[in-house]
This record gives C-alpha cells, sequence and structure tokens, in this order.
C-alpha cells in the first residue's frame, strides 16, 4: 500500500471516506471491546468465591431476591437496599428472576457494560472529529479507560454510569431530544448525582456567544430538549429521594467534623489538613481524580491547544466539529456542581463524585482529536518529503525527518494499541477471594435469622459468603445519612466496650440489647498487638480504651473467659461462641 493510500485509509474524514472503511473500524473497536471484557470475565471466573471489593456493599442485600428470608430485620441490608437506585435494582431483580444469581450477575454485567460503551464512545468521537479513525480511537481509549479503574468492574451504580453519560453526550450533540431525555432518565435511575450534570449541560446550551455579548439561544429545540429533560429528571431524583427518608437527613459539615472517621486514617477520610489536597487530589474532597491521565497516552490531551497555535501544520483542526463545545459544557457544569456539593456537603454527596468520570471524559475526548490530527499531520510530512526536492537548502535531511515521523507514529500507534500490554494485572478488577470457605459454611448452616458480632475484619465478608446478618462491620459503616450512621456508631461502640469489658455483666446486657446469637473470635484479639492490625477500632475512643486495659492491667475481658465453655466452632485462629451460653455463666 502506497504512502498516499494508507494516509487516505486512516485519516480520510467522513465526508471522502466509504462506508465499507467506517464499518471496519466500527468493527475493529468492537473487537477490542470484547478482548477486554472477555480479559474481565476471565478474571472473575478464574476461581470460585469471588466478588468485586466495593460489591461486598451493594450486593450483598440482593441475596434477598433469590430467598426473601435472608437478612431479616437486618438495618444494614435494609440501609444499602433503601439507597440503592431504582433502576439498578430492577436490572438485578430481571437477572435474578431469570435464574442469574446476584453475585454472580455483578461478574458478568462489567464486561457488557464495557461492550455497550463502546458504540456511543465511537459514535461521539465521530460527532466531534469526523475521521473513522478518531472513532476507532475514542472506543478503544474509553474501554481503556474503563478497565483501567474499578468502576465498571464493581457491578455497582457507578459502573451503569459510563455507557448512559457516553449515550447522553452523543445525543446531546445530535440534539436529539428523546435520546437525551431518556439517557438523562436512565442517568437517575442508575446513578442520580449526575443527573445535575446533564442539566448543567442542558442550561448552558440555551445560551449563546453573539456578537460579543451571551444571548439566549435562538434555537428553539434546545428549550425543548431541557423541558422534556427537567420533567423526566424531576421525577426520577423525587423518587430517589423519598427512598432515602427512613434514614434521616444527609449529614452536614459539622456533624462530619466531630467524628474521626472523616479524618486520615478513617473509615470515612474526607478532611485534609492540606488544602491543596483537600481542593484538588482527595479520592472524595478533591477536584481531580488520580487517575486522570491514565492511560498515559491521555498525556497527548496537553497538546490539544498547541494544534490551534500551529494549525496551518495540522490541517485535521478546521475538521473539528462544534460539538467539542460539549465538553468545555461538561467541564463548567461538572465544576459548578462539585462546588455546589462542597457548599451544600453533604446533601449532593461527595463532590468529587461530579468532576471523576466527566474529567476524563473531557481528557478523553481531547486526546482522541489530539491523537487523530497529530497522526495526520505526520503522515502529511512523509508524503511532502517525498515529493522532489526544492532548491531550497533543508535544515534536516529528508531520510532523518521521514525516520523521525515514522518513528513518532510508531511509537504512538503502539502506545495507543498495546498500553494494557505494560499494566499489570490488566484488567485492574480488584476481586475479593473467599478464602475461608469452612468459616462460612458454618454459619450457612446456622438459621437464617442469627445475628453475627465481631470486631475483626472477617465479619466484612459473613453477608456476602455465608448470608447470614452481622451487627456491624467496618464496610458498612460508611454512610452520610444520620439515621443509619448513628445507629451503626452506637452499635460499634456498644460492640467494642462488651467485647473488652472485664465485667460478665455488661457483656450480657449487650447480648440482650442487640439479641446477638454468634461471636466471631480471632485467636489474637485479646492481646494489645491486634489493635495495631485493626484500623477499625482505632478510630473509636473505646477502642483505644480497650487497648489500654489490655496493655495495663494484664486481664482479660469476660467475652475470653467464655471461650473454652461457650465455643461451637474451633479452626485455626477462629473461635465461633455462642451467644446464649454466655447468658447461662
Amino acid at each position: 500500500m502506497s504512502m498516499t493510500r494508507l494516509h487516505a485509509f486512516l485519516t480520510s474524514p467522513l465526508d471522502k471516506t466509504p462506508r465499507s472503511r467506517v464499518i471496519f473500524w466500527f468493527s475493529l473497536s468492537m473487537v477490542f471491546a470484547v478482548i477486554y471484557a472477555g480479559m474481565a470475565l476471565h478474571r472473575a471466573f478464574e476461581g470460585s468465591g469471588v466478588i468485586q471489593d466495593d460489591a461486598r456493599q451493594h450486593i450483598f442485600w440482593m441475596q434477598r431476591y433469590v430467598d426473601p428470608e435472608l437478612f431479616p430485620n437486618d438495618l444494614i441490608a435494609d440501609y444499602f437496599q433503601s439507597v440503592a437506585p431504582g433502576g439498578y435494582k430492577l436490572v438485578y431483580f430481571v437477572a435474578t428472576f431469570l435464574g442469574i444469581h446476584p453475585l454472580v450477575f455483578c461478574r458478568i454485567i462489567p464486561s457488557f457494560l464495557g461492550i455497550i460503551s463502546t458504540p456511543f464512545a465511537f459514535g461521539m468521537s465521530l460527532e466531534i472529529l469526523p475521521v473513522p479513525l478518531a472513532g476507532f480511537v475514542g472506543a478503544l481509549l474509553m474501554n481503556q479507560i474503563i478497565w483501567l479503574k474499578d468502576d465498571v468492574a464493581s457491578g455497582t451504580p457507578r459502573a451503569f454510569i459510563y455507557p448512559i453519560f457516553l449515550a447522553f453526550i452523543y445525543y446531546v450533540i445530535r440534539s436529539n431530544i428523546w435520546g437525551v431525555a431518556i439517557s438523562i432518565g436512565l442517568t437517575g435511575l442508575f446513578y442520580p448525582q449526575y443527573v445535575f450534570v446533564g442539566l448543567g449541560i442542558l442550561i448552558l446550551r440555551l445560551f449563546a456567544w453573539k456578537e460579543g455579548k451571551l444571548r439566549f439561544s435562538s434555537n428553539p429545540k434546545n428549550l425543548k430538549i431541557f423541558a422534556i429533560s427537567l420533567a423526566v429528571a424531576f421525577v426520577v431524583i423525587l423518587i430517589y429521594a423519598l427512598q432515602t427518608l427512613e434514614f434521616g437527613p444527609a449529614m452536614n459539615r459539622a456533624e462530619a467534623l466531630q467524628s474521626l472517621e472523616f479524618f486520615e486514617n478513617g473509615r470515612n477520610p474526607f478532611f485534609e489538613e492540606n488544602l491543596f489536597d483537600f481542593w484538588f487530589n482527595s479520592r472524595r474532597s478533591g477536584m481531580f481524580p488520580k487517575s486522570l491521565f491514565t492511560p498515559a497516552t491521555q498525556c497527548l490531551a496537553l497538546l490539544f491547544p498547541v494544534l490551534f497555535l500551529f494549525r496551518s501544520a495540522f490541517p485535521l483542526v478546521d475538521r473539528i466539529k462544534p460539538g467539542i463545545w460539549v465538553m468545555f459544557q461538561l467541564l463548567v457544569s461538572s465544576v459548578v456542581m462539585f462546588l455546589l456539593a462542597h457548599a451544600l456537603l453533604f446533601k449532593l454527596h461527595l463532590p468529587s463524585r461530579y468532576t471523576g468520570i466527566s474529567f476524563r471524559i473531557v481528557i478523553a475526548v481531547l486526546t482522541i482529536v489530539a491523537f487523530t490530527i497529530i497522526l495526520d499531520a505526520l503522515l502529511n510530512w512523509i508524503e511532502i518529503q517525498r515529493q522532489p526536492k526544492s532548491e531550497k537548502k533543508e535544515v534536516f535531511p529528508r531520510k532523518i525527518q521521514k525516520i523521525v515521523a515514522g518513528g513518532l507514529i510508531g511509537v504512538m500507534t503502539i502506545s495507543l494499541l498495546f498500553y494494557p500490554s505494560f499494566v499489570p494485572f490488566f484488567p485492574l478488577v480488584k476481586y475479593e477471594q473467599a478464602d475461608r470457605p469452612e468459616l462460612y459454611e458454618f454459619f450457612q448452616q446456622q438459621p437464617k435469622d442469627v445475628l453475627v458480632a465481631s470486631v475483626s475484619g472477617e465479619v466484612n465478608q459473613l453477608p456476602t459468603f455465608a448470608q447470614r446478618s452481622i451487627l456491624a462491620g467496618r464496610e458498612y459503616t460508611i454512610s452520610y445519612h444520620t439515621g443509619y450512621y448513628r445507629q451503626m456508631n452506637e452499635r460499634t461502640t456498644d460492640l467494642i466496650q462488651a467485647h473488652y469489658s472485664p465485667d460478665l455483666e455488661e457483656l450480657k446486657a449487650f447480648i440482650q440489647k442487640y439479641e446477638i446469637d454468634l461471636f466471631l473470635i480471632e485467636l489474637y484479639a485479646f492481646v494489645p498487638e491486634y489493635f495495631f492490625f485493626n484500623d477499625w477500632m482505632n478510630e473509636f475512643e473505646e477502642g483505644k480504651q480497650a487497648y489500654q486495659f489490655l496493655k495495663t492491667t494484664g486481664e482479660f475481658p469476660a467475652l475470653a473467659n467464655t471461650i473454652s465453655k461457650c465455643s461451637i466452632y474451633t479452626a485455626e485462629e477462629w473461635f465461633i461462641l455462642d451467644a446464649s451460653c454466655i447468658l447461662k455463666q
């Protein structure tokens, strides 16, 4: 293939490209999407008893769909069921109805979400830069972004936002009324926070810069799209807000400042001493996600402004369509919502939720455009060097210029296509392994209404792998609703105090108050060094007091003294105690 034909094949604009070539680039995009999805699916099923880290919180309660008798009167299950968006619950319910267990479905659905995202990423890219290669680059890059983080892999509500919001952007650029309305509705049903970002974009599109002034848009279609989308958004947000009323209002800033859990090393770290980190780098409060330039090929986005400064050297710049302005509108809308979320903390949930995904999409789009335009310019340069020499003296020999251009094209292409090959453990899915099956099997043999108390981190696995209720666990204390947070905080402090109290009567009172059935105890739970490896207890004053008690008195807590008489299960470093036995002591 001649250089001219190769150049035309790679970067010809859409209006000069046969349909078959568009189909080729789209098909190649889908091939990569299926390969990545297949890799993720393989990781999900390479062992039994596997679940994604965050899915433990958001999916364990869905086992009620399989067996309604599970988790009866369970505060934790009730809370996470109430805060789960309606569309998310419906999808898992339908899957269960079709015979797919929620713990299996949460490992299957991420691969499909990655594949579904691909056509919208391809279409969005073409609407911004109408070059089929740009569609391929956009689809490939978006798939790499998806699988270099665990958002989609989690199978939780945030997993669904990528295909839904990419669809929203695509339909906004195309001014498709019902496409926008449906996608904004789906956003509210799966990831409600992003409804506000979407509405912000639609509001900004009601205005235009004309004759040096900001004026109301003369396009009536924009107003119609906004009005319909606003009505849809109002309904879905109202439904979601009513779901969470049971657990009280959202926590405010003053309340959060009173809890160590919202500071460094806490379960919900939010506040930072370093103001720069707080506003820009922090996972929950910061504006910029740490993975903003992951994959590293997205550093090309930084060259985007340069393309306009030297547009004569980059002819494809003139092919960029007005749809690129949606990225600016997305940026503005996200930042405004970020600032509002800080001002109304935590009524709009976490500020970082409004910029993390948006900024990744913006950087990805700038990378797509920059990659395609730079590649086209380098191919132009090689073609020019192949033309007859002019009498003008050349600064660099043509051969060297062609080698440099070819080398840059090679580096760019290899970096784009093979970046995941250089990432250990790609795709990054963060699956947790059920590594104590005998322990879980024992709990599964107990009545379905048992309540387990433990200060061990292993208790976090029981709702998922043993299908049994727990009194409290570090993974389940995260909350921004005061009704739930206060109850979990009280449960945790009572648990720590009773667990390490030397007073048997205090332990019995605790058992009776919460109707505890079983205690799960680690072998080393009653030595001071145990606290060095248990961050959860160190967040509470009761935990610090328990550590001092063990360290200074040398006494054993009352619970430890009941192990020999009340153990009903002993294996390796684990004891399970019968609470009814303790009450008889």
